[in-house]
């Protein structure tokens, strides 16, 4: 008989994708879930980087008085980083964290499925994918789930939490309390196109970009309306260089066919800018210039 899984029985935690949200997740993992957490990626210089970032990350705690220095080498302490995806075998749950692309997700899931032990979740990080159809990728869909955090992972209170058509009751309240004991706000969505966060969010940063397309106002006014009229930390133009012009296209698309309503299509002006490479803050252009 399968042994019952638990949140306070997650001890190993996998993540794949070293970029900054499976770092900072591992991050978190580590610190406030006080787990075992191993961070995979195919490529050693990006396991690398992430390993800089994280000591980065806890430093910047301790200089602020918000972690001891014990309390940084013990989150260190338990963090491995592994190219090996083998090494994810005995994990309770696994979050992938790789790029927004549906069959490299599905594909990671099915090998995952054969690897992990059967009472393991399956949790994806993605911010607009169908859980249920990675969940179709699998024998365990009842134990797949998506765990939206938001970027930077150790900074940012929300956790989403996405059930699939199949995902158990039981999945979801094991993923829900591990959420509380990383000390996030853990809301729930059903799975359609966008989620909440998403679907909210998404079509705002794309009508400033219309507003700004169809020449209503500069960069600088339409960020600044939102920032000080309506108390937006950052501007919606502002915002999506920090997400990535591609990341907002990928999603909107998503919206759109998922849908098939035209409030959702896409800004001509967004698809120039991902066509040009201006990507945003991460390539250096955007809306800004960095």
């Amino acid at each position: 008989m399968a042994t019952t899984l638990t949140a306070q029985r997650i001890k190993t935690v996998g993540v794949i994708g070293a970029g900054q949200m499976g770092s900072g997740i591992a991050q978190v993992m580590s610190h406030y879930g006080e787990c075992q957490v191993i961070l995979q990626d195919i490529q050693q210089q990006q396991l690398d980087k992430a390993q800089a970032g994280i000591e980065g990350s806890l430093s910047k705690f301790v200089s602020k008085e918000i972690l001891s220095e014990a309390d940084k080498q013990n989150t260190l302490g338990r963090l491995q980083f592994a190219t090996d995806m083998a090494s994810l075998k005995e994990a309770d749950i696994v979050v992938e964290a790789v790029v927004e692309n549906e069959d490299l997700k599905k594909n990671l899931f099915r090998q995952l499925d054969e690897l992990l032990k059967p009472e393991a979740i399956l949790a994806s990080n993605t911010s607009s994918i169908s859980i249920t159809r990675l969940a179709a990728a699998t024998r365990r869909p009842g134990k797949v789930i998506g765990m939206h955090f938001m970027n930077p992972v150790p900074l940012m209170k929300l956790v989403e939490i996405i059930r699939g058509a199949q995902t158990s009751d039981e999945t979801y309240a094991i993923v829900n309390d591990l959420g509380k004991r990383l000390q996030k706000t853990t809301v729930v969505s059903l799975d359609y196109p966008g989620f909440i966060s998403n679907r909210i969010l998404m079509p705002m940063i794309n009508e400033a970009i219309f507003a700004l397309f169809e020449g209503v106002g500069s960069v600088e006014d339409i960020d600044t309306v939102m920032k000080l009229g309506m108390n937006h930390p950052m501007g919606p133009l502002q915002l999506a260089d920090f997400i990535g012009l591609d990341t907002c296209l990928s999603i909107l698309n998503v919206l759109y066919d998922g849908f098939k309503d035209p409030k959702y299509r896409p800004c001509p002006l967004l698809v120039q800018k991902v066509n040009a490479g201006y990507l945003g803050k991460k390539a250096g252009k955007g809306f800004y210039t960095y």
